[in-house]
């Protein structure tokens, strides 16, 4: 296994992506996800509760597979590995950024939006792909496009994926799951609706990939 393929980390269909305005939500959200059967989910790094968050679950959540998204700078590396991610996510890779995800010592999923991205990805060795954003960036179309000319990577679909369309990119043979925060919005989680949560969860582990 490559150091930069997160493959083995990601078991189910989806990953939740989630961002946490506080931070002692995070342990309760993750048990209700693993409640309904996800194991992995990517902590946005769109707060300032972020990372407190990570090392939450992190310490207490055991079960719990840890991304960190939105890395969109060599110094987010740092911090992220520092609180204990096991994965990180970018949403867009630009020359510097991707030169410190290869160097990380956990795998990465990094950003990319055109064939020329991927190809420059590719090539750096990182085999799995954050597609981002997925439906203003083409879409299904797009991943059937490549799948052809670029056979030897997997992407993991992000932006605009939701429960109504999920289960079309996980029938792709190049995608090995998909991001969304339908599983966990921002509403639910301020409103302490764990089970809204876990069922959504539930709903995401039925999807085939």
């Amino acid at each position: 296994m490559l150091l930069s393929d997160p493959t083995p980390l990601i078991t189910g269909p989806v990953v939740p992506v989630v961002t946490l305005d506080r931070a002692a939500d995070a342990v309760p959200l993750a048990r209700a996800l693993l409640a309904g059967g996800l194991s992995v989910m990517e902590i946005t790094l769109r707060t300032p509760a972020a990372l407190e968050a990570v090392r939450a679950v992190v310490a207490e959540v055991a079960d719990m597979v840890v991304g960190v998204g939105t890395i969109v700078k060599p110094l987010d590396v740092t911090h992220a590995v520092d609180a204990g991610a096991d994965f990180l996510v970018s949403p867009g890779t630009p020359a510097n950024l991707a030169r410190a995800l290869a160097d990380a010592p956990v795998p990465a999923l990094p950003g990319c939006a055109t064939v020329s991205e991927a190809m420059a990805l590719a090539a750096l060795g990182f085999p799995v792909l954050k597609f981002f954003p997925a439906e203003a960036s083409g879409g299904l179309r797009w991943l059937n496009a490549v799948a052809e000319p670029l056979p030897d990577i997997r992407f993991c679909p992000t932006g605009g994926v939701n429960g109504n369309n999920a289960a079309g990119y996980l029938a792709l043979r190049n995608v090995l799951a998909v991001g969304g925060s339908w599983v966990a919005p921002a509403q639910a989680i301020a409103a302490g609706d764990l089970a809204g949560i876990t069922a959504r969860a539930r709903a995401a582990v039925a999807l085939r990939r």
